[in-house]
């Protein structure tokens, strides 16, 4: 069974997540990671860049045999301490692969509105999230 939650009830979450660190940037991995990543600039307003990397559809099946960097990184991030954010973190290897191509920055953090990550709000099986209909 799929949970739905009322998006009332995630940004209530949002709102009482505490970061132990500060942060240059904030990289959101698109597409899921873009609205996550406008909810937590409202909060922390700092810079959103976006690192468009692809592995799964809307469905969550695998496009890729891997997950792919669509395009190039056009943002600095050499030195810079960056909150990672994707909507959903499960088997690890869409943020393995950001992190590998953000390793000259000083420090990564992950974000997952669902999944295993520095900081997540949830952390369940089947998750609909309320912003995708």
């Amino acid at each position: 069974m799929i949970n739905t939650k009322s998006f009332q009830e995630v940004l209530e979450r949002f709102a009482n997540i505490e970061f132990d660190e500060t942060f240059d940037i904030i990289v959101a991995i698109a597409n899921g990671g873009i609205v996550p990543a406008g909810i937590i600039n409202q909060r922390l307003l700092i810079d959103v860049q976006i690192l468009k990397i692809n592995f799964k559809d809307e469905n969550q099946k695998p496009r890729y045999d891997v997950p792919k960097l669509l395009e190039p990184i056009d943002f600095e991030f050499r030195d810079k301490k960056i909150l990672l954010v994707d909507d959903r973190i499960k088997s690890g290897s869409t943020i393995k692969l950001a992190k590998e191509l953000l390793k000259e920055a000083a420090m990564i953090k992950t974000f997952a509105v669902n999944g295993n990550a520095d900081y997540a709000i949830f952390n369940e099986m089947c998750f609909r999230f309320p912003w995708n209909i």
